[in-house]
């Protein structure tokens, strides 16, 4: 199934649920995130399933709720994208395919070309304090299988506040295969990025971000050294 976490996306949400279901044919479950808008009525005309959150959780608590609705159901392959118009419903089939045939466990869609200056200092700056090598790190765009999706419904996952680096650590950590899927991202249909539409907001993101990447290296180092003296 296709997982969207939405708010006050109006605008796109039956846009993007129409071309999910036409390119793909999958289920789509909208996760209405508490939208003061006519997002949920939206996606329930374009057919997708909706369950709609009474507070506003933020993208990676509304991810989760359709993580756990997945398992819920026995669901074997979870695509997870956004409903900001970005993300191409064509290549959810390039994403999946790798999982089905049981190659990999989490397949990214990844397109490095996006963004400005500051997302791609943003990326340098999370590779080198957290250690992980894959080139988009924050692409929301992702086929999981079911021990990958089922791990980011655990208590360690429902205590990040967003979905990137932080969720990637934790699939690394349980020796998750990875690869990332080459794509193409379209500009946002409406709207623009909550994260990166201010200095505010990435000093506050890359803050939270950071420590994670650096509490990660202290236990790698940690784990160095207990291994040395043991030798």
């Amino acid at each position: 199934m296709v997982i969207i976490p939405a708010f006050n996306e109006e605008a796109s949400i039956g846009r993007i649920v129409e071309s999910v279901i036409a390119a793909c044919g999958l289920p789509v479950w909208v996760i209405d995130d508490a939208s003061t808008d006519g997002t949920r009525s939206a996606a329930l005309r374009a057919g997708a399933k909706v369950i709609p959150l009474f507070e506003n959780l933020g993208a990676w608590a509304a991810t989760q709720t359709g993580l756990i609705a997945a398992s819920r159901l026995n669901v074997d392959v979870v695509v997870t994208m956004d409903a900001d118009g970005q993300h191409e419903p064509r290549y959810i089939a390039d994403l999946i395919r790798p999982v089905l045939k049981n190659e990999i466990d989490v397949a990214i869609g990844s397109y490095t070309e996006r963004g400005s200056l500051l997302r791609q200092w943003a990326w340098k700056m999370m590779r080198t304090t957290s250690g992980l090598t894959w080139r988009d790190l924050t692409s929301g765009f992702r086929a999981l299988n079911r021990e990958a999706y089922e791990l980011l419904t655990s208590q360690d996952a429902t205590i990040l506040e967003y979905q990137d680096v932080g969720v990637l650590l934790l699939l690394e950590r349980a020796g998750m295969r990875i690869i990332e899927v080459p794509v193409t991202m379209l500009h946002r249909s409406s709207g623009g990025s909550r994260i990166f539409r201010s200095w505010a907001t990435v000093i506050r993101y890359m803050i939270h971000t950071l420590l994670l990447g650096i509490a990660k290296r202290e236990r790698l180092i940690k784990r160095s050294r207990a291994n040395y003296e043991r030798i």
